[in-house]
């Protein structure tokens, strides 16, 4: 699961350009990995099956032909299955502490020990036939019919009178990329805009969100960590702003576990309804960070500072029931019945008068939103200060060492 602490601009401290579609996965020297990985888990079982190195180069070829992006973990094991295959055990010098992606890298290949070239081969046959087989027998999510053009990580339509907007990567759980970040600020946008009651946020599959996804960042080599920390900074202070200002009742629908982003804006919707299987997680000094989404102001608003202190600074994970009895979710459902009873309820909530129930909402939320934007400035200030710190570094380098070991 891709950590919620690492927000945007830290995110773009620490990773490299993301793989492209129609190109090798794997290679000597050509691949580029993101950071963020699960801990990688090389199983040894015996094969009865034998392969060549000329099923070794086919595999290869066939790698070129993927078209969805496997995962940081997946690639890492076909990198470190393609050196051990072609190079045998891992003889090179290990990268110093501070170069993530080559140390990350170095600890795959090293993981596989002794293990011999040609069962390296075969397990890389055998991964990259699987990647193949599990891509062409999967369904690609349907887009619906109403659904606004524009938008590729998330779908946007607009029905009895609601703007949903979804996101829509449930094989990463739904982590936001940046360009996630910038399709999310665009519906917003035109919801802000448009003629529904209100606004719905939820999430295509078993995941709400996970957060903030490291492997779509990009260009990083050619830029300092100076100026990557401005940059995203600027945006998350941009994203939280769009949170602030919409105009109109804004409703999260918590299909399952969040995740440290997807969770600190909560306390900028007006209604939070989750399924009871639902989890909000804010993992931020974990790896030397601090709060974002205007939760330092809003958590010990809600939940009180002892509570709101346990959470953003402790890493406590809240329950559905938890987060309810918080104040942080308005009402949880049995996740069997979820679905049908909030939609049912929203529907009845977009047929209420539309200017009647922005003019309410504005009333309610208009003294705050000066000291909101003064609280998203701040928090946006002392994470740029943050992802530039030896603490942050060495908190994140940490993290990844102990997600790299078997």
């Amino acid at each position: 699961m891709v950590p919620a602490a690492v927000a945007a601009g830290a995110v773009k401290l620490l990773t490299r350009s993301p793989l492209r579609p129609r190109r090798p996965l794997c290679g000597v020297s050509s691949t580029a990995y993101a950071l963020h990985f699960p801990a990688l888990q090389f199983h040894t079982t015996k094969s009865t099956m034998q392969f060549g190195q000329e099923d070794f180069e086919k595999a290869k070829a066939q790698l070129q032909l993927l078209k969805n992006d496997p995962g940081n973990e997946v690639k890492l094991k076909l990198y470190a299955l393609f050196k051990q295959a072609t190079q045998g055990s891992c003889n090179t010098p290990k990268p110093g502490m501070l170069d993530f992606i080559n140390k990350a890298k170095w600890d795959a290949w090293k993981s596989l020990g002794t293990l011999p070239q040609e069962s390296a081969r075969q397990k890389y046959i055998e991964l990259v036939s699987s990647l193949i087989s599990a891509e062409s027998s999967t369904q690609s999510t349907e887009t619906p019919p109403d659904s606004k053009p524009g938008y590729t990580t998330i779908q946007v339509t607009t029905k009895d009178n609601i703007t949903k907007i979804v996101l829509n990567r449930p094989k990463m759980k739904n982590a936001i990329t940046v360009q996630m970040y910038n399709e999310i600020i665009k519906a917003l946008e035109e919801a802000a805009k448009d003629d529904s009651v209100i606004t719905v946020l939820t999430g295509n599959g078993d995941y709400y969100c996970s957060g903030n996804d490291l492997n779509n960042f990009t260009n990083l080599a050619e830029r300092g960590v100076k100026e990557a920390a401005a940059n995203g900074a600027e945006l998350l202070k941009d994203f939280v702003k769009h949170f602030i200002d919409f105009p109109k009742p804004l409703i999260a629908v918590v299909n399952g576990p969040a995740v440290g982003i997807s969770v600190t804006v909560l306390g900028l919707f007006d209604l939070v309804y989750a399924t009871d299987r639902a989890t909000f997680h804010t993992p931020f000094s974990n790896l030397g960070q601090s709060p974002e989404g205007c939760s330092s102001y809003t958590f010990p608003k809600m939940m009180g500072l002892a509570k709101a202190t346990e959470m953003l600074l402790f890493n406590k994970k809240l329950t559905a029931a938890e987060a309810c009895s918080l104040g942080l979710v308005t009402e949880v459902f049995p996740d069997n019945t979820f679905q049908k009873e909030v939609w049912t309820r929203l529907k009845a909530y977009a047929s209420l008068p539309r200017n009647a129930l922005a003019s309410s909402k504005q009333l309610i939320r208009n003294m705050e939103k000066e000291k909101l934007h003064e609280v998203n400035s701040q928090e946006c200030e002392c994470l740029q200060e943050r992802w530039m710190s030896d603490e942050c570094m060495n908190a994140v380098m940490s993290f990844f060492q102990k997600k790299s070991k078997l």
